[in-house]
């Protein structure tokens, strides 16, 4: 039986041995098909991770977000003639990125999604952050426009008053001292925020902190991937 994997790829520039299990890599090493976000980075992932064969032998298909529903489609083919390894830019694939379109088409047709134990920064930072854990809500990216960014701010500390409910997001790391400037301008001085960035890298920063607390004291973060927590105290 034709078998996709969810292959989990390195959220930071560290060893892959500290975060990926040696059967995960086994299972890597084992396939020579892949579906990818960015057919080079993916070349230097596997290329990392020592992949036996030789890379340009291998065989790639891009999925992004540039890939029409028709492609999509095609790549049900692709899987179809062999065990295929499916990969995200950096760590969990179909979570937050298109990958998810094809494992849902696959499952339509009843072709196995076997998912790989792997880093998830949104996992690590709900984890890691002292936040709610029962219930939570993943946010995806927020709207790019500044107005519409803080409303959607104001709506997920509501949500989250409201419910109980831990909110997470994330942002383009290049917006990231943009997000953190209008999560200060938009919510409750009670209200906890945790950052969490560079996850499983050197310098890796998870701090929670009060809206009040962070007021003066912001982490530089530009251009480091970060993941973003809000609670609102009652």
């Amino acid at each position: 039986m034709t078998v996709l994997y969810l292959v989990p790829t390195l959220l930071a520039d560290c060893s892959f041995k500290n975060v990926l299990p040696p059967n995960v890599v086994d299972t890597i090493h084992g396939l020579n098909r892949f579906i990818v976000e960015d057919i080079r980075s993916a070349r230097r992932f596997l290329s990392k991770i020592g992949h036996p064969q030789k890379i340009d032998n291998l065989q790639f298909c891009e999925l992004n977000e540039h890939t029409s529903k028709s492609d999509t489609a095609n790549l049900v083919s692709f899987i179809q003639l062999g065990d295929t390894g499916l990969m995200s830019e950096a760590g969990f694939p179909s979570v937050a990125d298109p990958g998810a379109e094809i494992v849902k088409l696959l499952h339509e047709r009843n072709i196995k999604v076997v998912p790989l134990v792997g880093p998830s920064s949104i996992l690590m930072a709900l984890a890691a952050s002292g936040l709610n854990g029962q219930s939570f809500a993943f946010a995806g990216y927020l709207p790019v426009k500044t107005n519409e960014r803080r409303e959607r701010l104001r709506i997920l500390e509501k949500r989250s008053f409201e419910e109980k409910q831990t909110q997470i997001f994330i942002e383009a790391p290049y917006r990231n001292m943009q997000m953190i400037n209008d999560i200060l301008t938009c919510c409750r001085l009670s209200t906890l925020l945790t950052i969490a960035a560079n996850i499983t890298g050197d310098g890796e920063f998870i701090r929670t902190k009060t809206i009040q607390q962070w007021k003066n004291n912001l982490p530089e973060i530009n251009k480091i991937p970060a993941v973003f927590l809000l609670q609102a105290s009652r």
